[in-house]
């Protein structure tokens, strides 16, 4: 399926069947070299927490995996962001900018890749985020990200949803050698890019986005 320019669809981040978190985007374009959607300030998002009210990143992971979970709503509170999902990849990239809309880095999302689904009224993609990400800086030198949260997973992996540590980090290193080479998506690439006027920002998650997943 392909989805229409400017259409609100959910990317969403699924763990073991369950919701870990979903941001409300609008299709750039959607072609033969994958799905570009961006994401505004403020955009409605949710994302999954403990009974209390905690985020994952708030406890231990062998805490987190023994614990009652629920959706949280919210909004984006970060400067906006353009999210590139190539065809069949193992890996989105992300395009981050400051609170003045300039460039300030691509940002390498390895993930499975992403299974699209459309309800009619609310449509999106689907993925499972395996949490270690490379942040690529304008000059093109890198560094790996949350190395530490990915091994204290992996330590854990009945109940972990990455299954091949290996496998992650040959796609990284793959995305990384055409970012020091300066090839597409790191050649320049919509780095100035400034959404259509009329993108309206949605107030809320439209009726549907906490749909089952797909995967």
């Amino acid at each position: 399926m392909t989805f229409a320019p400017g259409r609100l669809i959910m990317h969403r981040n699924v763990r073991h069947g369950r919701i870990g978190w979903v941001r409300a985007g609008r299709v750039v374009s959607d072609d033969e070299r994958g799905l570009l959607i961006f994401v505004a300030r403020d955009s409605p998002v949710a994302y999954e927490v403990t009974e209390a009210g905690l985020g994952m990143r708030a406890m231990p992971f062998a805490e987190w995996v023994t614990s009652s979970y629920r959706l949280a709503r919210g909004s984006w509170n970060g400067p906006s962001v353009l999210k590139f999902l190539p065809v069949g990849a193992a890996h989105s990239v992300w395009w981050f900018s400051d609170a003045d809309g300039r460039f300030t880095n691509w940002y390498v999302n390895l993930e499975e890749p992403g299974v699209r689904w459309d309800d009619g009224a609310v449509a999106g993609v689907d993925m499972v985020d395996q949490d270690l990400d490379v942040v690529i800086r304008p000059d093109r030198s890198w560094e790996w990200k949350d190395e530490e949260e990915f091994a204290e997973r992996l330590a854990l992996p009945d109940d972990y949803w990455v299954a091949d540590e290996a496998a992650v980090r040959a796609e990284g290193l793959r995305v990384i050698a055409r970012a020091e080479a300066g090839e597409f998506p790191f050649d320049g690439t919509w780095c100035d890019f400034t959404p259509p006027p009329g993108w309206e920002v949605p107030e809320k998650l439209p009726d549907g986005w906490d749909r089952p997943p797909v995967r």
